[in-house]
């Protein structure tokens, strides 16, 4: 007995100095956020305009087009922005440049972001003007450049080429706050999608800001199935002539289960991570976004006195205590259950 306790003892003593004496690799530290990322997408309309705000720094991606200047400058204001950290212009149409002559007038900007100092419009030419009075150049990043914004991480993925269509030199930035990330794409097509993709970008996001305004002419399958998003917003502006957002886009998205979040309907939309998951809020609160499968129920709760099958959102689900649940529809209905009417 004397051995046996002995034995013990050292393998205890053993264990306490390989615990506390031999290196272990060191655990991953946690990525700091600072308080929580908010990103503002401003309902401008037929445009596009999307206001970063993290730890009291403020960022901004597109200004809507002419007429929503003093739209987006009150905007500002009335968010607290007293300074930018950078704005970006994602290409040079109207509809994302147009603000900005008006917001670089009013508020002191550290950097300006945009994929050419050349454009034949006189909204980009403004665009230049206050941006010089700012005594600040254009500076044209390339694919895999970052953007200094305290905690968040903003890089450059494209474009990776120089095109002839304007839609396509849209700069696509990668927005990342913790174990979270928003895409933003201004209005690239989807030729400078697969380039992108040829290219090795790390698109993945957990929010993307859908191209183009929702037009068939972005976000195509490869695209979206590389961003794999959870969540999607549209800038889009109510009864538009161009019929955005297309049919087709809103069918993709539908078939990747992406819930999707639209300025027509719901006004100004917020996103907020706080590092780790993201939650929405909107001006329009009588709208809902469109669940596009994303909430399909994964179970069927089935009721064991009836023999009646229900969704799990079903709001006659039968007693707990009478519940039986199925992983599949398909398994209720070979034990015998019988669809309710919500799964109609």
């Amino acid at each position: 007995m004397k051995r046996i306790l002995l034995i013990a003892l050292i393998v205890v003593v053993l264990g306490f100095c390989l615990y506390f004496f031999i290196p272990r690799d060191p655990e991953k530290p946690p990525v700091p956020t600072s308080g929580d990322l908010t990103v503002h997408y401003i309902d401008v309309g037929q445009a596009d305009c999307a206001l970063l705000e993290c730890d009291g720094k403020f960022m901004l991606i597109d200004g809507g087009n002419v007429e929503d200047s003093s739209l987006v400058v009150s905007y500002l204001q009335k968010a607290g922005v007293e300074k930018l950290e950078a704005v970006v212009c994602s290409h040079a149409h109207e509809d994302h440049v147009g603000g900005l002559p008006g917001v670089l007038a009013v508020f002191p900007t550290a950097a300006v972001y945009a994929p050419t100092n050349t454009y034949s419009s006189k909204c980009f030419d403004d665009f230049l003007y206050y941006t010089d009075q700012q005594r600040l150049s254009v500076t044209i990043p390339k694919a895999g450049d970052t953007i200094p914004f305290g905690d968040v991480a903003v890089t450059v993925l494209g474009p990776v080429k120089s095109y002839a269509d304007t839609n396509n030199t849209s700069l696509v930035l990668r927005v990342d706050f913790g174990d979270t990330r928003f895409l933003f794409t201004g209005d690239m097509e989807t030729d400078a999608e697969t380039d992108m993709l040829d290219a090795g970008a790390d698109v993945k996001a957990d929010v993307l800001k859908v191209g183009h305004h929702g037009s068939n002419t972005s976000t195509g399958y490869r695209f979206l199935r590389e961003v794999d998003p959870k969540w999607a917003v549209i800038s889009v502006g109510t009864d538009n002539s161009y019929g955005h957002p297309h049919e087709e886009p809103m069918s993709r998205l539908h078939d990747a289960e992406v819930t999707v979040y639209r300025t027509d309907k719901m006004g100004t939309i917020l996103a907020v991570s706080d590092g780790k998951t993201v939650t929405f809020s909107w001006k329009n609160t009588s709208a809902q976004p469109e669940s596009t499968g994303a909430n399909t129920p994964t179970a069927y709760i089935g009721n064991i006195n009836s023999k009646t099958l229900h969704s799990a959102d079903c709001k006659n689900l039968p007693d707990p205590k009478n519940q039986i649940v199925f992983d599949s529809y398909e398994d209720a209905i070979e034990a015998g259950y019988k669809p309710h009417s919500c799964l109609d």
